[in-house]
């Protein structure tokens, strides 16, 4: 396989955003008068975005007659600091510079909503030659369903077979497949709840962000 193109997640896979997450939920938890829990426990659930930190800092689900309430807090808390703890993933930055020196177009396509998605990406100097972004609300639909990804493609000028998708969660994977691309998965991010990115089914599995090159310039 040869690809023409690259899309990936955005949290878990380009930036490691879990400690602004986490700090977004935790700062309910002491605005309330409770003790803050350690960062450790927030991480695993960073992918799964207000419905995993708010159900690690408060154990509640949708479902909680409070949830739209406080998923909103959430958001004001984590939209007041973006990138205050985010870092790039090692070797990213270098990734997304040889893919612009060999004139490959690269894009996001988040199920982050543009409400987080755009300001942060313009916060941060990785995504200065980024072709495309696509956030959750971009589209009628987010992943796993293949709309974001088809409209990246449209977006890019690219085919779908001929753009690989990056990403740490199964449902990338879903939806990579959905779309007609090949999926990768980032082994170094969140991976989510569902296991064994192994037993996944993408095509490739990646230990660090340099292994993209191999993929789109083989040899």
């Amino acid at each position: 396989m040869v690809f023409d193109s690259v899309l990936f997640d955005l949290d878990g896979t380009l930036i490691d955003s879990a400690p602004d997450l986490g700090a977004a939920a935790d700062k309910m938890r002491v605005d309330r008068g409770m003790p803050g829990l350690p960062f450790e426990l927030y991480r695993p659930m960073a992918g799964t975005g207000a419905r995993g930190m708010l159900g690690v800092a408060f154990g509640i689900t949708p479902e909680h007659p409070e949830f739209e309430a406080m998923r909103e807090e959430f958001f004001c808390n984590y939209e007041a600091d973006l990138t205050a703890r985010t870092v790039v993933f090692d070797g990213v930055m270098d990734l997304v510079a040889a893919l612009t020196a060999q004139a490959l177009p690269w894009g996001v396509v988040t199920n982050k909503s543009e409400r987080f998605a755009l300001p942060l990406s313009g916060q941060l100097p990785l995504f200065r030659d980024c072709g495309v972004l696509i956030g959750g609300d971009t589209t009628p639909h987010a992943k796993p369903h293949p709309e974001p990804l088809l409209e990246a493609a449209r977006r890019l000028g690219v085919a779908p077979e001929r753009c690989l998708y990056v990403g740490d969660d199964l449902r990338d994977v879903h939806a990579a497949h959905a779309a007609g691309m090949a999926a990768a998965v980032a082994t170094y991010g969140y991976l989510g709840e569902a296991g064994d990115p192994a037993g996944w089914g993408a095509e490739f599995l990646l230990r660090t962000p340099a292994e993209v090159l191999k993929l789109v310039n083989p040899g």
